[in-house]
């Protein structure tokens, strides 16, 4: 499988249950949200603005996507809600590798470009290092209307938190007849 596949088996609407582990505080703490992913051309205008806004080639791009969540935490019950564009740029040498830029982190509300690889075994590993801190998740499929992820949190030179999430398909998106020509090409 090949980022953009992953990309497109990820689209759809989800429901995410997180429980994440702040290690220093030696606490669990559990959180459920509503992901939507819609898949988004390589030449949509979104796709190569963020392209341009890292001052990369947008012809560079394989893919985008266009995340959205609407979710709480156990902790502070306050409605978390969001949305970001990811752009897939692979390594020239190794198509299994290369940049994802953010239009907004998740870790840090601003934008990032962090790293990406696609094990053997299917499974993607995204790398973002913050200015302040370092997070690596994990992203697998059990079956295609189930995902799962996994990833820890590292600040000053220790790790702060690690989380596990299993994300349930509740209904597919049709990809636009554009994202559907542009990945056929």
């Amino acid at each position: 499988m090949d980022i953009t596949e992953f990309f497109e088996l990820s689209a759809g609407k989800w429901f995410s249950h997180r429980t994440s582990h702040h290690l220093a505080f030696k606490q669990a703490e559990d959180g459920k949200s509503d992901i939507t992913i819609e898949m988004l051309a390589k030449d949509d205008p979104e796709v190569i603005k963020l392209c341009q806004q890292y001052e990369i080639d947008p012809a560079l791009a394989t893919c985008g996507a266009r995340v959205n969540w609407n979710g709480t935490m156990e902790w502070d019950e306050e409605k978390h809600t969001g949305s970001t564009v990811l752009v897939t740029i692979p390594d020239t040498d190794d198509p299994s590798r290369g940049k994802l830029l953010r239009e907004m982190g998740y870790a840090e509300k601003a934008p990032v470009a962090g790293s990406y690889a696609m094990g053997s075994d299917d499974a993607l590993t995204l790398t973002t290092e913050y200015e302040t801190m370092y997070s690596e998740e994990r992203l697998w499929f059990a079956s295609p209307n189930l995902r799962m992820r996994v990833s820890v949190l590292k600040r000053f030179g220790g790790f702060s938190m690690a989380s596990f999430t299993s994300e349930i398909r509740t209904g597919g998106l049709k990809p636009t007849s554009e994202t559907v020509t542009s990945s056929a090409s």
